[in-house]
Parts: structure tokens; sequence; C-alpha cells
């Protein structure tokens, strides 16, 4: 007898003899992603194809979490996984453990993923950096507590700025957990609430020490700060996202101190020249004013002081003169206006166009009144020259001239001989009354 095997059964075989199979565990695969999804609880489902053949592949949360780039349709990758078997639909499909873009280090790559975003999202924008203050009162230095960046930073800023105060937040700036350290001590800086600038950075290394500096939570925190930021990672050829989200990137953490603060000597020596340069104000401006004073001197108000007082007195004298006639003008000028203003208030009195509308009513009625009495006249006239017309017209005025209008017994209008009978009983109206009568004979007439 046959023995029958179920899919199932099939699809177990097969499971195991992939799972088993050495040549099918850490495999290395490059192709194309296609069809890429990232679903909601973390796992990456993607379909990986070359020119001739495609192979479905997932990704679990698990490992995708390391990734430092973004997936997306149409990037070349190279994998590493193991084959197995999908039971439910008996497919085969790769289980990627790790990936990377093909051709550009997955580093880079992310570089530009998150410089991209950050850029959409105006993190970069001019607009929003925040000025650097001048005369700093008190800095605050996020880097590692034992680098070489931090001995260059404090040394700098004493040697140029000795009066500022300068506090030290320790943090990692390598490693998994140095990203989050960096943020919270950003954020711990910015609640305590007394530091004028922040410097975060640290010494110069390869592009996966100085990681840290490019990654997005860092980024936030350097944005949403309230204290002006000033990124010093690494050495001048060394660009990191903090770099572009800072309020102010230094190419060296020596940089940065520099330009954190302003040289002693060299605001010494700017007081200095501004001493100066006000000296040479001020005796210029006493030479000015002691020519002046010299001119005063010497003119004629100073040497014939009574003559320009008898001068300004017969112009005083001339300028009252003036004055009182000016004054007399105006008295004159402003009379007129009150006279006309007062002519002006007469004829606007109420009375007066009261009795100005009572003549304009009485003419418009006696108007009024003329043209009712000609409308009537002309209105009467017409109206019996109709009742005329109409009177000639009713026949009671007709039979008046002796016309009579014949009836029959029924009523109708008598208008034809077919119409009665000898013996038959006629009305006849008259324009006063009527007479009844018995038809003795009827004659027809020979003209028709």
């Amino acid at each position: 007898m046959n023995k029958y095997l179920t899919v199932t059964a099939v699809t177990k075989y097969i499971k195991r003899k992939m799972d088993t199979d050495p040549h099918l565990k850490g495999i290395l695969l490059k192709g194309e992603i296609s069809n890429f999804k990232h679903h909601s609880r973390g796992h990456m489902y993607m379909t990986i194809k070359d020119n001739q053949s495609k192979i479905q592949a997932v990704m679990f949360a698990g490992n995708n979490r390391f990734l430092r780039f973004r997936p997306e349709n149409g990037m070349n990758v190279l994998i590493k996984g193991e084959i197995s078997v999908y039971e439910a639909y008996g497919q085969y499909q790769i289980y990627i453990q790790q990936m990377e873009p093909d051709g550009i280090g997955s580093l880079y790559l992310a570089f530009e993923q998150l410089k991209e975003k950050l850029h959409k999202k105006g993190y970069f924008d001019k607009e929003r950096k925040k000025e650097i203050p001048l005369f700093p009162k008190h800095i605050g230095v996020i880097t590692s507590p034992t680098g070489a960046a931090v001995r260059d930073i404090i040394t700098t800023i004493k040697r140029r700025y000795p009066i500022v105060t300068i506090t030290v937040i320790p943090v990692l700036v390598q490693g998994p957990n140095s990203p989050s350290s960096i943020k919270h001590a950003i954020e711990k800086a910015n609640k305590r609430g007394e530091f004028d600038t922040l410097i975060v950075g640290r010494g110069g290394g390869s592009i996966e020490e100085l990681w840290s500096f490019n990654e997005e939570i860092v980024a936030e925190a350097i944005f949403h700060s309230k204290i002006p930021v000033i990124s010093a990672v690494g050495h001048e050829t060394d660009i990191t996202i903090s770099d572009y989200v800072a309020d102010l990137r230094a190419p060296t953490p020596t940089g940065a101190a520099e330009l954190a603060v302003q040289s002693q000597l060299e605001l010494s020596d700017k007081l200095m020249k501004l001493k100066q340069s006000l000296n040479r104000e001020m005796g210029r401006g006493l030479h000015n004013y002691w020519t002046r004073l010299t001119q005063l001197t010497e003119s004629y108000a100073f040497r014939y002081p009574e003559q320009l007082i008898k001068q300004r007195e017969q112009e005083l004298d001339i300028s009252m003169e003036r004055l009182n006639r000016s004054i007399v003008n105006i008295e004159k000028d402003q009379q007129k206006t009150l006279e006309s203003l007062i002519t002006r208030l007469f004829s606007q009195h109420p009375k007066k166009q009261i009795e100005q509308a009572k003549n304009d009513l009485q003419e418009k009625m006696k108007k009024q009144n003329d043209y009712m009495s000609k409308l009537m006249e002309t209105k009467s006239v017409h109206l019996t020259n109709v009742i005329d017309k109409l009177s000639l017209l009713n026949p009671l005025e007709i039979m008046k001239r002796g016309f009579a209008l014949p009836y029959t017994s029924n009523g109708d209008m008598v208008k034809s001989t077919g119409q009665v009978q000898k013996d038959d009983n006629i009305s006849i109206q008259l324009h006063d009354g009527n007479i009844n009568c018995q038809v003795l004979e009827v004659e027809e007439s020979l003209n028709e």
C-alpha cells in the first residue's frame, strides 16, 4: 500500500535538510533590495535580487538595530546570513544577520542619510543659530575628563581669559553608550542654568571613534539646547553632524577655546588703542572749543557790548511796531470773519427756514390745484365725448326714434320670419314699455 506524505511533513523534512547543511550557514550574499518593508515591530522584510533571480529575506529587529544606515529599495547590499525554510509558505529565504551597502561604507551612508534628514528639518539653518557671548562668565566643557582635548581647552581658556569659570562635565566620547552620555550631559547643563557657553567635543580619531557625534540623539540635544554650543570634534578635516547643528563649529578643541573667549592680551591692546583714540579725540575737541572761545572773545559783541545793546534795542522797537500792526490786522480780519459768520447764522435761522418752507409749500399747492383743475376740465370734456359716442350706440336711444324689438313667447329676439307662425303670441319692446301682439300672417320678403 502506497504511503502518502503531508505537505507539512515534506516541508519539515526539507527545512531540516537545509538547517543542517553547513554550506547554508554564514552565507555571504550580494544583491539589490526591492519590496522593502519595515514592520511596526521592528523587523525588516525585503527581496534580494540580481539580473536573473531573487530570494525573500528577513532581518529581525535584534539584528537590524545595529545597522548604521537605512535600507532602501534599489540599494545594492552585502549580506551575511543563513538560508532556511519558512514552513507556513513552504518557501526558502535568507535570514540576515549583518548587512552593509555594496560599494560605499555603511558609516558614510548613515552620515549622509542623517545629514539630509536633519537638513530638511531645518537643524542647519543659520536663522536659528545663537550668538556666542563675547564675555562669558561660566563655560561648560562636555568631553572626556581624561583626554588631551580637555587639557588643551582648559589651558587655552585660562591663558586667554583667566577670569572665566570652567566646569568640566565628564562624558563617554566613544562606544555604544557614549551618544546617550553626551545627550544627558547637554540636557543637564541646560537644567543647571548657570552656563553662558557649552563646548562639546573630543580629540581626533577614526570615523568609528568620532561616530558618537554623528548620532541623531546628540544632534537633537544640541539643537534643543538653550545655551549656545560650540562643536569641537577631532581635527580640522573631521566633519560631524554635531558641527552642522551646533551654533559654531571649531576646527579643533583648542580652536573651540579660542572662539569661546577673548584674549586678554588682545583686549588689553584694544583697550590701549581705544584709550589713545579717546585722548586724541578729547584733545581735538578741546582745541576746537578753545578756538571757538577765542573767536567769541574777539567778536564784536564782546568788544563793543554797549553799541550792540543799542542796536538790539532799536531792532526791538521796530519788531514791537510790526507786532502791534500785525495784532490790529489780525483783529480786523477776525471781526470780518465774525460778521460773515453772524450773517450766515441768521440766514440759516430755523424761523426763516420755516417761513421759506411755508412759502414753497403754498406755491407747490397752488401749482397742484391749477394742475388738478386743468386735468378735471380735460377729463370732463373727454368723458362727455365718450358718453355721446355711447349714446349713439345705445339701443334705447335708437328705439326713441321709432324702432322696436320683437321677442317670442320664449323670450328670444325675433330676427327672422322663420322664428314665428300665424297665431303666435309675440312681445314688442318699445322705449317706454312692451306691447303684446298676435301674429295674423307671416309674409316673407321677395328680395331674398
